[in-house]
């Protein structure tokens, strides 16, 4: 591989944060780019209506992602563990295990939210004028959740299998057809919400077909492999999952504040401006992916030099590559804002027309909304930090401080101290609030 020839002891800490974090950059966000396109065709196509539609429904399907990633990275851990072991019976077992309860999650999910459509639309904030439209959308790309749950997975197993091309391509074809058919379907065929949601259905079935095909077919190793249905086996699947669980719980925690943070803006954007209100966040909502991403990479860029420069017990690489990763971190924030705060006409005139109610709210919210991503960039690679040292516990800790514990707090009351203005705010808030912790939890434990 060619990570294996690559020194983390020795090679300066700029070059092997550069070749890791480009790649990583680029790859994460041409997917960011994919979802954007697909929420452009929408509001151009649609309208914002529809753009405010998809985002009600969007958040549950975030968190069924985040929990796919977690039995992803979980199983691809403990089953990297077991093939060093030559253990490849008991990585079989752990991935199969994994696919299982990723698929009777989803079905469960299903079964919950599916049964009254309406009435799931409605705990999601959705209004009577957006029902219909919420209606359409909600079946076809709630079935899509276990599409994506099999691609969660299964590309983290593709890539330990050796076939890490392959994994790129079950990202790349289903993301270009994707914007094919969302093109037919809203276009030339005009089927509205629905088709766009049928779109993405057909287009994650064939990413999710490409993974399970090759596992359970083509898989040089990691095959899938009949599980047992004794007390013994299925008390030993529980606890193989539990550990799944705890090793990859980061991932979890990272996908629910962004369905977090859709929820509780649908909320409060109903409540204190409406459709159109909701319309114009579900645009700062299709640019939040690429925040994330941002800081996502950043951390997944450092992890690799800071695991292996702590393992060494080499303090000095680490001190350097963190304070690398957090420098990157304030200057990708600084320049994603000033993209927000001078340039929001623009960014907003992608998805609607500026002479849409929805679209003037968005632009005077954009500068607003942005003050948050210094701090949020920050916050990702900070967490990073901390899982990349085995400090399991602050990284969960923050992660749901800027998720839940600050987050829900500061929506519900930050329209009320400052209005409308307050809602684009609230992150900023949970976020500035967050990174106040991170650095008092690193200067005590630096003066101890």
């Amino acid at each position: 591989m060619q990570r294996d020839s690559i020194n983390l002891g020795e090679v300066k800490i700029p070059r092997l944060f550069r070749i890791y974090f480009i790649p990583t950059l680029l790859g994460m966000l041409s997917l960011c780019a994919v979802t954007a396109t697909d929420g452009i065709f929408v509001g151009r196509g649609i309208g914002s209506d529809a753009l405010a539609a998809v985002n009600i429904c969007i958040s549950p399907t975030m968190v069924i992602m985040g929990i796919s990633l977690m039995l992803g990275v979980g199983a691809s851990v403990v089953s990297s563990i077991h093939l060093a072991g030559d253990n490849a019976k008991a990585a079989r077992i752990n991935i199969t295990q994994a696919l299982v309860t990723g698929t009777a999650v989803v079905i469960l999910f299903l079964l919950a939210t599916l049964a009254s459509p309406e009435t799931t639309g409605r705990i999601l904030g959705s209004s009577e004028t957006l029902m219909p439209l919420v209606k359409e959308y909600m079946p076809w790309i709630f079935v899509t959740c276990l599409f994506q749950s099999w691609c969660a997975i299964g590309l983290f197993v593709i890539r330990l299998d050796g076939s890490p091309k392959y994994a790129m391509w079950c990202n790349v074809i289903p993301g270009l057809l994707n914007v094919l058919l969302d093109y037919i379907f809203i276009f030339p065929m005009q089927a509205g919400v629905r088709g766009a949601a049928i779109a993405t259905c057909i287009s994650c079935a064939v990413g999710g077909i490409m993974v399970m095909g090759y596992i359970g077919f083509f898989a040089r190793t990691l095959r899938l492999i009949k599980l047992k249905l004794s007390r013994k086996s299925i008390a030993l699947t529980v606890r193989n999952i539990g550990y799944q669980c705890k090793i990859g719980i980061s991932a979890l925690l990272g996908e629910a504040t962004m369905g977090m943070l859709m929820l509780m803006g649908n909320l409060m954007f109903m409540r204190y401006i409406g459709n159109d209100g909701v319309g114009a966040f579900s645009i700062a909502c299709y640019y939040c992916p690429f925040v994330f991403m941002i800081g996502n990479a950043i951390a997944q860029s450092a992890q690799p030099i800071i695991s292996y420069n702590h393992g060494l017990g080499s303090h000095k690489r680490v001190v350097a590559t963190e304070r690398l990763a957090i420098l990157s971190a304030v200057g990708c924030g600084l320049i994603v804002t000033c993209a927000f705060v001078f340039m929001p006409s623009v960014m907003v005139s992608l998805f609607l027309d500026s002479s849409l109610p929805a679209a003037k709210i968005a632009v005077a919210g954009f500068p607003l909304f942005s003050t948050a991503f210094v701090f949020f960039i920050f916050n990702l690679t900070a967490i990073g930090y901390f899982q990349s040292v085995e400090k399991v516990v602050p990284s969960i800790v923050f992660a749901l401080l800027r998720g839940v514990v600050f987050l829900i707090p500061a929506f519900i009351f930050m329209p009320q101290l400052f209005g409308n203005s307050g809602i684009w705010l609230a992150l900023f808030v949970s976020e500035i609030l967050t990174s106040l912790c991170i650095v008092a939890f690193y200067l005590y434990n630096r003066n101890r």
